[in-house]
């Protein structure tokens, strides 16, 4: 049975519409959507299949996914506004907006630590099942009262959960909201963006259900001893995929993980940052800003994903390992089974690509990797 894509593409991008047609005919998707903007305006808008696996419920332009770890996007944009707008100083202590911080020897750990994952906070000391993921309280809490797993700023450590829970915490002490109403209303409601940080349940007959990848293989990440910085940043908590179809974990805000929306809503609001900061008359952030947001923080093997990868600020950089497009000043980031997002702010260019069927990857995805290969050939 073949899958309906569903649509527009300029045709200019036809092959990517068919790169896009062929994943689902060689049975590597299940459900999924595919957008590009250039110079802001969508180019490319494809969705297709189905949003669940039994394949009984089709996958709509409205429809809507967890897309884990591509939530941390967001979560960046978000921390750069408060830059922008002089209320958050990248080099100041985190103690001083945050004062319980402090503790640990963490007092003059700065801001740019948690965005570049170099603070050594990439998971908690204490064990706990994922369900107080939920509980925002304890887990700011446990992160303040806790000792560095590294020396700060020395290397990265993917800060697998904990990235949204330390920058959330910042906004809430400097906005006096939850990482999830700032979002709505900063960006979310400004640019009209079907992407959501706390999701109401209103949305839910909208959303797709995940289908968890198979197994992952540890070993792959290096070091499989438990009390390794990987096993304790990628296993504390362990994160059933089935938990993601349960009220309790949509309408948490959990900003590195938890986010949902489609292509079209993630590009959308990258878009902005590809345009310089401004889309349709609503400015984001400047165009100083963003490109303070792509200078190299660390460069070198991550201790959690063990791979090199070279950070920015609050995503990953454009490098010889990990590479996205011909231009330079590129960035991305990915979530856990699969969705990405691309910016390539020399082309204006914002690629998002967003699904349900899972692989058992944290870094790359060969349907994704194939879709921008193809776009980039038909620029």
């Amino acid at each position: 049975m073949t899958s309906v894509i569903d649509g527009f593409c300029e045709e200019r991008f036809k092959s990517v519409k068919e790169v896009f047609q062929s994943n689902f005919d060689d049975n590597l998707e299940v459900g999924a959507s595919f957008a590009v903007t250039l110079n802001g305006k969508h180019v490319v808008d494809l969705w297709g299949g189905y949003a669940n696996a039994a394949k009984t419920k089709e996958w709509k332009k409205n429809t809507i996914v967890n897309v884990y770890s591509t939530t941390k996007v967001m979560t960046a944009i978000c921390i750069h506004i408060l830059i922008d707008r002089g209320l958050l100083d990248l080099d100041a202590p985190v103690a001083k907006y945050w004062p319980e911080f402090a503790q640990a020897g963490k007092e003059n750990l700065p801001v740019r630590y948690l965005l570049s994952h170099t603070s050594g906070l990439a998971g908690w000391d204490k064990h706990f099942r994922s369900k107080k993921l939920y509980n925002w309280d304890l887990m700011v809490e446990l992160l303040a009262a806790q000792k560095p797993w590294w020396e700060p700023g020395t290397k990265s450590g993917y800060h697998t959960i904990t990235f949204g829970h330390l920058l959330g915490e910042l906004v809430r002490r400097i906005t006096k909201k939850s990482l999830g109403t700032f979002f709505r209303e900063e960006v979310a409601v400004p640019l009209g963006a079907d992407f959501h940080i706390g999701l109401s349940e209103e949305h839910d007959d909208r959303v797709a259900d995940l289908i968890p990848p198979p197994p992952i293989d540890l070993s792959t990440f290096g070091d499989i001893d438990p009390k390794s910085v990987a096993m304790r940043s990628l296993t504390n908590p362990i994160i059933d995929v089935l938990a993601t179809k349960t009220r309790e974990w949509r309408s948490a805000e959990i900003p590195g993980a938890n986010g949902h929306g489609n292509a079209r809503s993630v590009s959308r609001i990258t878009a902005a940052l590809a345009c310089g900061g401004e889309l349709d008359g609503v400015r984001l952030l400047s165009q100083k800003t963003i490109k303070q947001s792509i200078e190299e923080q660390s460069y070198g093997t991550d201790l959690v994903l063990n791979v090199p990868i070279r950070f920015g600020l609050g995503w990953g950089l454009q490098s010889k390992e990990l590479p996205i497009g011909p231009n330079p000043n590129v960035f991305y980031w990915g979530g856990f089974g699969g969705s990405v997002i691309a910016v390539d702010l020399d082309a204006k260019l914002s690629i998002c690509y967003v699904m349900n069927k899972m692989v058992s990857t944290l870094t790359g995805d060969p349907r994704s990797e194939k879709l921008i290969k193809a776009l980039y050939n038909s620029l």
